[in-house]
């Protein structure tokens, strides 16, 4: 990657911090969207969750996060994701982009800065509003971005307290293909500094060059995991997916 300019910011964090999600079921209602989920998403990683619609990818995800209530385990770095100390070692960028529609680029990036109790954190904000190309866009309100700018104000957020470990939904859509370059060139520096990443996508060809692990989601359960190093040879990760969704469909 030597023909891209060097930048200042680098995707690195001060410790990895591994996910940690142990029998782990959500119920809406009568509906079972997670059923005793177990994975393990290490550090210097990249886990890739994988599932047709309805899979239970995102309740799964949103659980981690502990943005709902569920029944079971679930760690980051050691500590309970419902803790401080595991929500200041995990940053999130989600499926639908979450801005504030009165902050400005700028004040979005100083929101996280103070969130987290962050110093010297200006020079790696100005790098990532850099990266994602939203120099022009520094001022503007979150309310007036696109959808694709939001998603890169999301993913600068995520980044710029530089986390142990990153959780991604379907982090490509709504970004244009220099947004989708720098995502692809982080997530790699992300990777080789440690840090532990769970990224769910349908976009497979996305990450079909770093990923470790890949579990299939369908039903609410995880039904095949396998790590790259075991694949046999010529095998792709399209070729898991497909395999594994039709013979759970009986095709």
């Amino acid at each position: 990657m030597d023909f891209f300019p060097l930048r200042r910011y680098t995707a690195v964090m001060s410790e990895g911090a591994e996910i940690m999600v142990k029998r782990v079921s959500k119920r809406y209602g009568r509906v079972l969207a997670c059923d005793d989920v177990s994975l393990l998403a290490m550090p210097g990683e990249m886990t890739v969750l994988l599932g047709p619609n309805g899979a239970g990818k995102s309740t799964l995800i949103k659980s981690i996060c502990a943005l709902l209530r569920f029944e079971g385990v679930i760690t980051i770095g050691g500590h309970d994701n419902r803790s401080i100390e595991a929500k200041r070692l995990l940053g999130y960028v989600p499926e639908t982009p979450a801005v504030y529609p009165m902050l400005t680029v700028w004040e979005h990036l100083e929101f996280i800065a103070k969130a987290y109790s962050l110093r010297d954190w200006k020079d790696p904000a100005r790098d990532l509003i850099s990266r994602f190309d939203l120099d022009d866009k520094r001022d503007k309100l979150g309310r007036d971005l696109s959808k694709g700018m939001q998603q890169k104000v999301c993913v600068c957020c995520a980044l710029l307290p530089r986390p142990g470990a990153v959780i991604m939904d379907e982090p490509l859509v709504g970004l244009d293909p220099h947004g989708i370059r720098e995502l692809k060139i982080v997530t790699t520096e992300l990777k080789r500094s440690g840090c532990a990443l769970l990224v769910s996508t349908h976009i497979i060809d996305s990450v079909e060059d770093d990923w470790d692990v890949t579990c299939v989601m369908k039903g609410g359960r995880i039904v095949a995991a396998c790590r790259r190093s075991e694949m046999p040879e010529g095998r792709t990760l399209e070729d898991v997916y497909f395999s594994t969704v039709e013979s759970e469909e009986g095709l």
